[in-house]
């Protein structure tokens, strides 16, 4: 190689800067949990593989100019990248997906929320970027590279064997890595976050041809699985015992279960939904677990609607906003039910003018059908109390039966609220968002013993039943250390994490008088099964991958969206099963199989296994066909109305 002026080549200066800071990141901002020597291996090697990568790039540039050009806007792009990312992790816990890229529109809504993720130090992380700006100005001469193809070449060729050999190394700490990508933070972890990226929009593309290519012949295989390993044929007491009945549902934004019948500074979190614990009309679910992925609210409400499982990125109402689906909407419009939702916001937001209109909602109250002004406005818009003061009006207009869903705005991230509107002090920790969140969660519950009253002044009360259900977390892993300190522990182990997935559900039916608290493991995969059979409405040819939650013969697990699962016994999480009573590890059991070949007894085979694994392989496959259905938007081929009838005119 007849490099010239090789002294300080400003691509190995860029890609030891860019590397360093990356994987700084990597350990002390995003904070990813490395579980052996390999893993921390991995991590320290693959942000310098991926940044001389790039970088190494410049060498086939003739031109000092373009190459330091090259060198200058590659940093800077790269840099906004992680920053982007940081911004939404701080927020999600979680990474950038490309399905997200398309929700830019969304941008103008977050206002605050972004504002608080954003600090004066992040500066620093620029710190690299304005480095390199200034040797590629000040000294092209001496940083830039002259080499002969053999040596550009060679670059490309070293670039190319230090990727292949971090991808060796990550299938080697964790096989099946790509095929089986339900953990964005594993693939971050192992092929680095820009590689991430890359290998996210590849699947994105292939997702995307899913549907062009899909004819119905899926269909089949689904259904026959779904009636084998997720539909029960048994009916509790209370089948149709809400018939004709109307459904006001709920949505009560970020909160979390372990608020109920709990105490901040002295005092009651939520004493209106403490009430409904032993209200003998009610029935509580304190092991109900939220199933949202990075839609949230949206997920949430597909979640309810579909039972489907949302997607493992981006938000189902913004990437198959578009899709025909079987939601509880139109399946209850087809039993003579109106249905609604009220949602003080953008109707724009999460694509919900486009995505209600595919569920078969009839109307949508929005941000234009209230009177929104500074004075009963915070964070996120109109605050609960005089959302449901002026839905009220709607409400009492509407024909019966209805269908209406309430989504709660007040306790939101950031968690903004006044001083006249706090009836409890903040908490005193580290994380200002858990401090301010205890007011905001007890203003919420104020709201709703409002609007109860509301129904029961306006006549509506006792020929309703009313739905309350947490729609997904409002304090991330993030403020982990917080946590432990409220609830009294060491620290949030991943058990205690999965634990807090749990989100309050009260199904409030007046004039029953059995109403009690309910143990067994749900969630809002359960939600639409639940209710039709409250409401006596026959899901006998419908798809879904819930149960009743009032039935006892259940599929036995709650799936998460990322691979994670909640048993009646187990809870499996980063790659650990606890023992769901008292959260300890399950030691594997080492097993051996036979295998036989021409009625010959080979060589045995041992492999170790926990309780876990066979659960597991269940909860993969009910997310798979989930997923076939919403990319392939399989329901275009199925004629509900007419059992097991395929489609052909597609």
């Amino acid at each position: 190689m007849d490099f010239k002026r090789f002294r300080y080549p400003l691509f190995i200066v860029a890609s030891l800067l860019f590397g360093i800071k990356t994987y700084i990141m990597y350990r002390l901002i995003f904070n990813l949990e490395l579980e052996n020597r390999m893993q921390e291996f991995i991590l320290l090697i693959n942000p310098f593989v991926t940044a001389f990568l790039i970088f190494a790039i410049a060498v086939w540039f003739r031109k000092q100019s373009r190459q330091m050009k090259f060198i200058r806007y590659s940093a800077l792009a790269g840099s906004l990248i992680l920053y982007f990312n940081l911004v939404f992790y701080r927020s999600f816990n979680d990474f950038i997906t490309a399905p997200q890229l398309f929700q830019a529109s969304n941008m103008g809504d977050l206002g605050s929320s972004i504002l608080t993720l954003i600090e004066i130090y992040d500066v620093l992380l620029f710190l690299d970027v304005a480095i390199i700006w200034y040797l590629s100005r000040k000294k092209p001469e001496v940083m830039s590279v002259s080499c002969q193809k053999s040596g550009k070449v060679f670059a490309l060729a070293m670039s190319f064997l230090l990727l292949a050999g971090n991808f060796f190394l990550a299938e080697m700490e964790r096989p099946q890595l790509f095929t089986r990508a339900f953990d964005r933070e594993y693939l971050v972890k192992n092929i680095g976050l820009f590689n991430y990226h890359i290998y996210d929009a590849a699947v994105h593309s292939k997702v995307k041809t899913q549907r062009v290519f899909a004819d119905g012949n899926e269909v089949p295989e689904i259904t026959e699985y779904v009636d084998d390993k997720v539909k029960s044929e048994k009916k509790s007491p209370l089948h149709g015992i809400a018939e004709d009945k109307n459904v006001i549902f709920i949505s009560l934004e970020s909160i979390q279960s372990f608020v109920i019948n709990n105490e901040v500074n002295g005092e009651e979190i939520t004493p209106f939904l403490n009430s409904l614990v032993g209200d003998e009309s009610t029935y509580y679910f304190e092991n109900f677990y939220h199933q949202t992925e990075q839609g949230k609210t949206s997920d949430s409400e597909f979640l309810v609607e579909n039972s489907l499982y949302p997607l493992s990125r981006g938000a189902v109402f913004f990437t198959h906003g578009q899709n025909e689906y079987h939601g509880l909407s139109e399946v209850l419009g087809e039993e003579g039910y109106y249905s609604s939702v009220f949602h003080a916001n953008n109707k724009s937001f999460w694509n919900r003018d486009q995505m209600y209109q595919s569920l078969g909602v009839d109307h949508f109250y929005g941000e234009e059908a209230y009177e929104v002004n500074a004075e009963n406005s915070v964070g996120w818009g109109l605050k609960d109390k005089p959302f449901f003061e002026q839905s009220i009006k709607y409400l009492q207009s509407m024909e019966q039966p209805f269908y209406s869903k309430f989504i709660t705005l007040t306790n939101h991230f950031p968690f903004e609220l006044s001083e006249e509107d706090s009836s409890i002090d903040k908490y005193d920790s580290n994380s200002s968002t858990l401090n301010n969140f205890f007011p905001t969660v007890r203003y919420m519950d104020e709201a709703a013993e409002q609007f109860f009253n509301q129904l029961k002044e306006s006549g509506l009360y006792e020929d309703s039943i009313i739905v309350l259900m947490g729609d997904h977390y409002g304090i991330s892993e993030n403020h982990h250390k917080a946590m432990s300190q409220y609830l009294g522990k060491d620290e949030i182990t991943p058990y205690d994490h999965v634990q807090l997935q749990r989100v309050p559900m009260f199904i409030h039916i007046p004039g029953h008088e059995d109403g009690k608290v309910i143990s067994k493991v749900t969630g809002q995969i359960d939600v639409k099964p639940t209710l039709l059979h409250l409401l006596g409405v026959s899901a006998k040819d419908d798809i879904y991958f819930g149960n009743d939650m009032f039935i006892d013969d259940r599929k036995g697990y709650i799936a998460l969206r990322n691979g994670d699962f909640i048993s009646n016994e187990y809870i499996s999480t980063s790659g650990i099963c606890y023992n769901r009573d008292n959260g300890e590890p399950v030691e594997s059991e080492v097993k051996t199989e036979e295998k036989s070949k021409n009625n010959t007894t080979a060589s045995d085979k041992k492999q170790s296994e926990t309780p876990c694994d066979p659960i597991m392989q269940k909860v993969e496959k009910g997310l798979e066909m989930s997923d076939n259905i919403i990319y392939g938007d399989l329901f275009r081929f199925i004629d509900f109305n007419k059992t097991d009838e395929i489609k052909n005119d597609q």
